[in-house]
C-alpha cells in the first residue's frame, strides 16, 4: 500500500510538471514582433566564432549580411586556421556584400580550453560598437531579427537579451529524438524555470549584451576555461544586478547528420554541463520525467488504476510534445513522431544515470575533464599533470 501511494504520487507528480511546463510555454508570446527599434538604431559589432562547415554554414552567414536593420553592424569572423574550410564562404560572402563592415580575423593562439572563448576574446578587442552580439556558426536568423532584439537593450536595467532555438532540420531518427529536447522540452523548461524565480543564465544561439557588462564580468577572457561560456556569461550579468530577456523570435540551428551515437555523445555533455552549472535542479530533474514515474508505477503495482495513469501520461505527453514542437516550429512535420517522446523519457533517464557517472565529455572531437567549477582541461594535459 505504501509503494503503490509512493509510486502514484511521483507519477501525478510527473504529469502536474508537465502539465504546469506545457502552459507556461503556451502563455509565452513566441514568434510575435513587438514592432522592433523606433527611430535611429544603435551600432552593432557581430562576434561569429567559426570552425569548419556544411551545406547549411552559407546560408545562415549570409542570413546575418542581410539584416533589414538601420544601424551601423560590424561584422567580425573568427577562424583558428586560415586552412579552414569556412574561410572560403566568408570570403566570398564579404566579397558579394562589399559595403557591409565585414572582417574575417584568424585566431591562432587560443587562451584556454574553450577554442570558441578564446575567438570571442580577440574579436572583443577588434569590437568598434558599444553594443555586442554574439552567435553560433549554424545559427539562421529572420531578417528583422536585429532589429527585434537590441529593442529590450533600451532599458538601462537591461543587461543581455537571448532567444530559443530550433533544431531546424532533424535529418535522422536519432536528431528526431534529439529534436524533442529541443524543441518541445528545453524552452518550455525554461520558461517553466522562469515562473518561479527571473531568468540568470543565457541561451547561446544568439546573445546581445553591452561592452559595459562584458567589461564588468571581466570580458570573455574570464570565460576561456569554461565549458557552458552562454551559461556562464548570462549568469555573470546577472549577478552583477542586470536582468536578462528573451526575445520572442526563435532562431534556427542547422547541424549536419547524426547519428545515434553522435547524438548521445551531445546530450551527454549538455547533462554533464548543466549537473555541474545546476546540481540541485538537474539531481531534482527526474521527477519531471511524465514517462518514467507513471510505467515504474504500472509495471510495479499494476492495477486498473495506476495502468490507465500510464495511459493517460502517454496521450499527454505525446499530445504536449506535438503541441509544443508546433508552436516552436510553426510545423506540425513532426507529428508522426510523436511516439518518439516516451522513448526520449526514458533514454533521458539513462542520460540524468550517466551525467552523475563521470566527469568526461567529447567535445569537437577532443575529450576534457570537467571540473566541478565549470571548467574543462584537457584529458592529456590533466594526465600529463
Amino acid at each position: 500500500m505504501i509503494l503503490n501511494l509512493l509510486l502514484g504520487a511521483l507519477a501525478v507528480l510527473s504529469l502536474v510538471l508537465l502539465l504546469w511546463q506545457w502552459f507556461a510555454a503556451r502563455r509565452f508570446p513566441l514568434h510575435q514582433r513587438q514592432g522592433g527599434i523606433s527611430g535611429t538604431a544603435p551600432a552593432i559589432t557581430l562576434f561569429k566564432p567559426l570552425k569548419g562547415c556544411d551545406a547549411a554554414t552559407e546560408s545562415c552567414l549570409r542570413s546575418w549580411f542581410t539584416q533589414n536593420y538601420s544601424g551601423e553592424i560590424q561584422l567580425l569572423f573568427a577562424v583558428v586556421s586560415n586552412d579552414d574550410p569556412v574561410c572560403e564562404v566568408v570570403r566570398k560572402l564579404i566579397g558579394e556584400f562589399s559595403h557591409c563592415d565585414a572582417k574575417l580575423v584568424i585566431v591562432p593562439n587560443l587562451i584556454g580550453a574553450n577554442a570558441k572563448v578564446s575567438k570571442l576574446a580577440e574579436l572583443e578587442k577588434r569590437a568598434k560598437h558599444e553594443l555586442i552580439c554574439i552567435s553560433d556558426a549554424d545559427v539562421r536568423v529572420p531578417p528583422d531579427f536585429l532589429s527585434e532584439a537590441v529593442a529590450p537593450l533600451r532599458q538601462p536595467e537591461m543587461g543581455l537579451v537571448n532567444c530559443f532555438y530550433r533544431l531546424a532540420n532533424p535529418t535522422t531518427l536519432a536528431m528526431r529524438w534529439e529534436a524533442i529536447a529541443i524543441n518541445a522540452d528545453f524552452w518550455s523548461q525554461v520558461l517553466q524555470s522562469k515562473t518561479l524565480k527571473p531568468l540568470d543564465f543565457a541561451l547561446g544561439a544568439v546573445m546581445l549584451t553591452r561592452r559595459k557588462q562584458l567589461n564588468e564580468i571581466g570580458g570573455f577572457a574570464a570565460l576561456a576555461d569554461c565549458l557552458a561560456d552562454d551559461y556562464q556569461l548570462g549568469n555573470r550579468i546577472g549577478r552583477k544586478g542586470h536582468h536578462i530577456a528573451l526575445c520572442p523570435l526563435v532562431a534556427e540551428c542547422w547541424d549536419p547528420p547524426m547519428t545515434w551515437r553522435a547524438v548521445w555523445k551531445h546530450q551527454l555533455r549538455w547533462a554533464r554541463t548543466i549537473r555541474v552549472c545546476q546540481p540541485a535542479p538537474y539531481f531534482f530533474s527526474i521527477l519531471s520525467n511524465p514517462t518514467l514515474w507513471p510505467l515504474i508505477w504500472a509495471t510495479t503495482v499494476p492495477s486498473r488504476i495506476s495502468l490507465c495513469g500510464l495511459a493517460l501520461a502517454l496521450i499527454l505527453r505525446m499530445v504536449a510534445a506535438i503541441d509544443l514542437q508546433q508552436r516552436l516550429t510553426r510545423s506540425f512535420a513532426h507529428v508522426t513522431f510523436a511516439w518518439l517522446a516516451p522513448i526520449k523519457d526514458l533514454l533521458q533517464t539513462a542520460i540524468w544515470l550517466s551525467a552523475f557517472a563521470g566527469n568526461t565529455i567529447e567535445w569537437r572531437g577532443q575529450k576534457f575533464f570537467l571540473r566541478r567549477d565549470g571548467t574543462l582541461t584537457p584529458v592529456n594535459s590533466r594526465a600529463k599533470g
